[in-house]
């Protein structure tokens, strides 16, 4: 075992709060009322995102795959995952929720996959149903920004840091759907290192669980491996061989060298925010 893997195995990730746990009972509980899932991953990370377990949890519902943060993610990689998915036979969207009619696509896309029932419906003298939707994903993909959309005004708290949302409720839209919100989940344990790095690249976990310069070196390595032309543009860096070089660059840069002495973790926390106050868009973490 190489002495990268020790490092990573004393901090791998094994981050699941009560309210997690909370969410997936509620699921369980609230699963005769769910008629459709939207689950919602990160453009940029669209497997890391994925949750684990899901599929068991909601079983046999209609699903919704709705790719968030289509402005932040490298489109050519991304459609790559999306052809992934619908040969897996599952329906995606690609969406910004920050246009304003992005999530218009969501609405039609549900009413599309309901319509049956709906028909079925009306057919035994029913009136039209209430569209139950349930809103699952890891922390800081976008769930709040979607309810809030479509409900059309502010029902969900919004914040690029993991563990805003941590009461499960429903919550009405004009467009005669309710949505189920819950908190992020992520599966107990994160035994592999790439998708845990991916996580923690987009501030999808609390920043005190993986080591602030672990996490921004892998920044650095992605962006010099698959997009170095941001890496110069941002950092004015083309090697990252030398990581006390590339960090004294950037120190200067930020001035966050005193008495000839960078500050490792103001650098690390600028590169990891240069990210999470997307500063730098157009990567995907996911190859």
């Amino acid at each position: 075992m190489s002495k990268e893997e020790k490092s990573f195995q004393k901090t791998s990730i094994n981050w699941y709060p009560g309210h997690m746990a909370k969410t997936k009972k509620i699921i369980s509980e609230k699963y005769s009322l769910i008629d459709i899932v939207y689950e919602l991953v990160d453009a940029r990370i669209p497997y890391s995102s994925k949750i684990k377990d899901i599929y068991d949890l909601v079983r046999n519902k209609p699903k919704l795959l709705i790719m968030t943060k289509k402005d932040l993610c490298d489109l050519k990689i991304t459609e790559k995952w999306i052809k992934y998915y619908e040969n897996l036979g599952a329906k995606v969207l690609l969406v910004d929720l920050n246009n304003a009619s992005d999530y218009k696509k969501i609405i039609d896309e549900t009413y599309k996959i309901m319509n049956e029932t709906q028909i079925k419906r009306e057919e035994k003298g029913l009136k039209e149903k209430e569209i139950h939707a349930l809103v699952v994903g890891i922390p800081n993909v976008g769930k709040s920004t979607l309810i809030n959309k479509m409900a059309n005004r502010h029902v969900a708290d919004v914040g690029n840091t993991p563990g805003v949302t941590k009461q499960v409720k429903w919550l009405k839209t004009p467009y005669h759907i309710s949505l189920l919100d819950t908190p992020g989940i992520l599966w107990p344990k994160l035994g592999d290192k790439t998708i845990a790095f991916n996580i923690a690249a987009v501030s999808s976990i609390k920043e005190e669980v993986l080591p602030l310069d672990e996490v921004a070196i892998y920044i650095l390595n992605t962006l010099h491996e698959y997009y170095p032309a941001l890496l110069k543009e941002r950092y004015g860096i083309t090697d990252v061989s030398d990581i006390s070089a590339v960090y004294e660059t950037i120190g200067n840069m930020i001035g966050a060298i005193k008495h000839g002495e960078v500050d490792y973790d103001r650098v690390s926390k600028k590169i990891i925010n240069d990210i999470k106050l997307e500063h730098i868009k157009g990567i995907t973490f996911d190859r």
